[in-house]
């Protein structure tokens, strides 16, 4: 999925689009990161949270990377 997300960004920088891009289904620690460097900037965390033993932790956690992960992407914007 992330040539395809990579695409969609493109897409919509090519054409001065202020768009968020979500990317819902296998969201986790692992994948965050490479999901908003391909140029996601809403994130869907279902199993990542509700499997985790502290759910409240792993939105905090997963927010931190999400954030990190996005402000220093070459596609941000400022929506």
């Amino acid at each position: 999925m992330l040539p395809k997300i990579r695409r969609t960004r493109e897409l919509i920088s090519k054409h001065g689009l202020e768009l968020w891009l979500q990317v819902d289904g296998g969201v986790s620690a692992s994948t965050i990161e490479r999901c908003a460097d391909a140029g996601a900037d809403v994130f869907v965390a279902g199993s990542a949270v509700y499997g985790a033993n502290d759910p409240a932790e792993a939105v905090r956690a997963l927010r931190t990377q999400a954030d990190g992960a996005t402000a220093k992407a070459s596609w941000a914007c400022n929506h």
